[in-house]
């Protein structure tokens, strides 16, 4: 995966209008000689975390945020803590976490009562996150702030997770593509028709499909995004395709 030598597929306005046929054409030969745009650009300002809303269990909302794997595997050095980036797995998004949100702003490391997640529970959260660090990661920075214990802070994130139906257009891709981010936003709201397009967001980290991102209320049905939650990429990414 690393250094693939793959060109990205240019994904053309048309996809907007039949999302499967046109994402199964772009990764057909023939497109490949078109011109690829310049490189995605994710908006530069991030959530902020506001002094003095660090409190266990006060937020208003969830953001479900699921990694593109083949993006992450590719820009890190040593992935082998990631069951995910097995080569030959071919792992397409999985749950980066569960994080509380205000309105504004977001908590972050808050004090909590509850006691940390042994390793045996981290470990069971493989199949989720594809790290049991990842996991621990999670409960320490997001968790926490839940309000909840870890044990129900995890089987929230596998709640989530699981109400989420991955597009199969996607996740069944052989070879590079290029492509804006409202085609991957479409894909998500045609699987799963409950999403509007003001609760999701696709950001990326260099020219690379990072994440996409899902806005749930409390009780984990969907809602919309906070102004400061949408960050979509503002030009054309590349999807790694699965090793």
């Amino acid at each position: 995966m690393h250094g693939s030598k793959h060109r990205p597929t240019p994904c053309t306005i048309a996809c907007k209008r039949s999302l499967p046929r046109l994402l199964a054409g772009a990764l057909a030969a023939a497109l490949a000689v078109l011109p690829l745009s310049g490189p995605a650009q994710a908006q530069s300002r991030d959530h902020q975390n506001i002094a003095g809303q660090n409190v266990a269990g006060q937020f208003d909302y969830y953001v479900l945020a699921l990694s593109w794997a083949p993006s992450w595997c590719r820009s890190v050095d040593d992935p082998r803590d990631a069951n995910s980036c097995d080569p030959g797995r071919r792992a397409h998004f999985v749950t980066h976490g569960l994080w509380p949100q205000h309105e504004r702003g977001w908590p972050a490391d808050c004090p909590t009562t509850h006691r940390n997640p042994t390793r045996a529970e981290t470990r069971a959260m493989v199949d989720v996150t594809g790290s049991s660090g990842l996991a621990w990661y999670q409960w320490r920075k997001h968790g926490r702030c839940s309000g909840l214990s870890a044990t129900a802070y995890f089987d929230a994130m596998r709640r989530a997770s699981g109400r989420i139906r991955i597009p199969e257009v996607l996740s069944g891709l052989n070879r590079d593509i290029r492509l804006p981010a409202r085609v991957v936003e479409d894909a998500f709201i045609e699987a799963n028709p409950d999403l509007s397009r003001d609760g999701i967001t696709v950001t990326c980290r260099g020219a690379d499909l990072q994440e996409v991102r899902i806005c749930l209320n409390r009780d984990l049905s969907p809602r919309a995004c906070a102004p400061d939650t949408r960050r979509d990429c503002a030009r054309d990414m590349v999807m790694p395709a699965p090793n």
